[in-house]
């Protein structure tokens, strides 16, 4: 790559004398986009128009620019920048990763010559885009029409010919590959249809061989069957993608459909600006500014990775809004059934509060108890979900992705708003009554097997060093809040882990892998195997998602351990059923007790802000779906809350 040149604005006029002078047309152009990429933002604009001035005014430098510029494109092949600039490789999502790894250590030769790499050297600034858009289209076009003025008709005719060869000759590559794409066998896993001859990919590729011969010979094409194409197989891209969420999918199934997505795109630009003889310079500079952005993230690591995973989250993300509409509740009957729900929940939970303080005290080492008291956690938290049972602070992953779809599936407005603010009131109601039943149940029993045990052997259950530790354990002055944070990113990171086994699952079809399994097949009979199968299926992500929090739970203290670090988690089940074990074997007075559970109230506060905050942010990431504002969401709120206080906490209310 060339050294920077320093071009200042009063020398641009000598430097455009210089560079026709050398008959270096590229060396003309990266001069200009270095003095636009140095120049303020408001002074862009203002620099364009004296180029063109300067053209204006003197016309034998116009004259000889324009002409410099067309021979150069001239002696330019287009046809590779214009179907790759900006659309996946086809080697699949690893090759593409290790090339773009490797390019950062050790750069590809860039070759003036070829414009792909031409484009990479004039826009691989990554804060190239700031002045690109800071530049109005009238501007542009002005500069484009300047050129073209003052461009010779012979060589306007050239560089027309030259243009329309590679366009064309792009446009049929480019069908021929989406054509191509129709046996793919992952898409074809996806969508079986696609095996039927009349598949819309090839239809397309049929109608552009028919359009581009009607183009050649300068005869009139009725393109309405050719439209109706492109409609059909962007609807069965779209369709590709939601079956993902299905079926499953992989980060090379999540770049196939994003190149063949781009690839329709980009079929469907050129063929509007080659539809007749006479081009549209608006067309031409959006997709010139196209291939300027996609030169600044050709070798970028991180817009791929984005780009791949949107369709993998969206499968994970949907998993989970698939579940959250169960944890909603509308209507009493749901209202109390999350409540008992919860209270089951909230049993199992004592229990293994009680099993952890067990373990405490036979387990002198603190790793093996970390990993000890994770798989109690994990363990008795896969128990709670096989009993059907709930606990409350696994819910907001849920209901967060279920309220980014409901916030994708229609536009902004007041009404949308109340909406949404209806479902975050639903959403807290729900949360309520399971976080209290969660509280209660655990607290109850806690304090009903600690007062049975002093009862049988007339000692406390927790000694004063016991409970001076969990009295310090729910002090928000004491960095419980930030511990219950901790909590609140694994509930979030258990919700992702659930989705994500899910989306395996249907990928792996593991309904069919288990009911075909030779070791099951000795083992079970068929009517289980199918039942088994059945089941791990539907539930694979939920057990290993539990598991996971479980163990994330239990090692995040033991982390804090080892580095010294203020890592532990508080969650508010369990903190819950302390107080009840602490507060019957300390003695305690309603005053006390009243402040600790205050305090836990607030870990749960916080457990569940976070936990649903960044479940719905990546959600509505995953889904290109985006709140413009929470001002007006919230007001709703207000008003719902203002019209309907009992609404928000009880399942009364609810129709008014």
């Amino acid at each position: 790559m060339r050294g920077k040149l320093m071009i200042k604005i009063d020398t641009l006029p000598q430097f455009l004398r210089n560079k026709v002078a050398e008959n270096d047309a590229f060396g003309l152009v990266e001069g200009l986009c270095q003095l636009l990429r140095s120049s303020p933002t408001e002074k862009i604009s203002p620099t364009l128009h004296l180029f063109k001035f300067i053209l204006k005014k003197d016309k034998e430098l116009g004259c000889s620019v324009s002409k410099l510029l067309c021979g150069w494109l001239c002696g330019l092949r287009l046809y590779h920048l214009f179907i790759s600039s900006g659309i996946l490789t086809r080697g699949g999502f690893g090759q593409e990763m290790k090339t773009r790894i490797y390019e950062r250590f050790n750069p590809s030769f860039k070759d003036i010559n070829d414009l792909r790499d031409i484009f990479y050297l004039l826009f691989s600034d990554k804060n190239d885009a700031r002045w690109i858009d800071a530049v109005p289209l009238k501007t542009w076009r002005g500069v484009f029409g300047v050129l073209t003025h003052c461009t010779e008709q012979k060589d306007r005719e050239r560089l027309k010919n030259h243009i329309e060869s590679e366009g064309l000759f792009a446009i049929e590559m480019l069908s021929i590959w989406i054509a191509a794409e129709d046996m793919d066998p992952e898409l074809m896993r996806m969508e079986p249809s696609l095996l039927n001859a009349d598949s819309p990919f090839v239809a397309l590729h049929h109608e552009v061989v028919n359009w581009l011969q009607a183009r050649r010979q300068s005869t009139v094409f009725d393109d309405s069957h050719l439209q109706v194409m492109f409609s059909q197989c962007k609807k069965l891209v779209e369709r590709l993608q939601k079956r993902g969420a299905v079926v499953g999918s992989s980060l090379n199934t999540a770049y196939l459909l994003e190149r063949l997505s781009q690839t329709l795109e980009r079929l469907e630009t050129l063929m509007a600006i080659f539809v007749s003889n006479r081009y549209l310079p608006r067309r031409i500079l959006l997709l010139t500014g196209c291939f300027a952005r996609a030169a600044a993230e050709k070798h970028s690591i991180i817009r791929l990775w984005k780009q791949s995973s949107r369709l993998i989250s969206r499968s994970i993300t949907q998993n989970a809004g698939d579940h959250g509409e169960h944890y909603i509740t509308r209507d009493k009957k749901e209202y109390w059934a999350m409540f008992y729900s919860a209270a089951g929940g909230g049993v199992l939970i004592a229990l293994m509060a009680l099993f952890k303080i067990y373990l405490g005290s036979i387990i002198d080492d603190k790793v093996w108890k970390g990993i000890a008291e994770g798989l109690n956690y994990g363990l008795g938290f896969m128990v709670i979900f096989m009993l059907h049972f709930t606990v409350a602070t696994k819910q907001p992953a849920m209901t967060a992705a279920h309220f980014a779809e409901a916030v994708e599936k229609t536009p902004q407005g007041k009404s949308v708003n109340m909406k949404l603010a209806q479902l975050l009131v639903d959403v807290f109601r729900s949360q309520s009554i399971a976080v209290l039943g969660n509280v209660l149940i655990a607290m109850g029993l806690a304090a009903l097997i600690a007062f049975g045990y002093q009862y049988k052997t007339g000692e406390p259950l927790m000694n004063a060093d016991q409970i001076a530790y969990q009295l310090h354990s729910i002090d928000p002055f004491a960095g419980t809040l930030w511990f219950a944070a901790i909590a609140g990113v694994w509930l979030f990171c258990s919700g992702i882990i659930s989705g994500y086994f899910d989306n395996r699952s249907n990928y792996l079809n593991m309904r069919m892998r288990l009911t075909q399994h030779p070791l099951l097949k000795k083992l079970m009979s068929e009517k289980s195997r199918v039942k088994f199968a059945n089941y791990m299926h539907e539930n694979y992500g939920s057990l290993i998602g539990n598991l996971c929090f479980g163990m994330l739970l239990g090692i995040t203290g033991v982390v804090g351990y080892l580095t010294h670090l203020p890592l532990d988690i508080r969650h508010v089940a369990f903190s819950s059923a302390n107080v009840g074990y602490i507060a019957v074997s300390g003695q305690f007075t309603y005053l006390l007790l009243l402040q600790c559970i205050g305090f836990v109230l607030l870990i749960g506060l916080v457990n569940l802000v976070v936990s649903f905050s960044l479940t719905l942010w990546v959600a509505l990431r995953s889904l290109n779906a985006e709140i413009d504002s929470w001002w007006p969401i919230w007001y709703e709120v207000c008003q719902i809350v203002k019209k309907r206080p009992l609404s928000l906490f009880l399942p009364v209310q609810l129709d008014k």
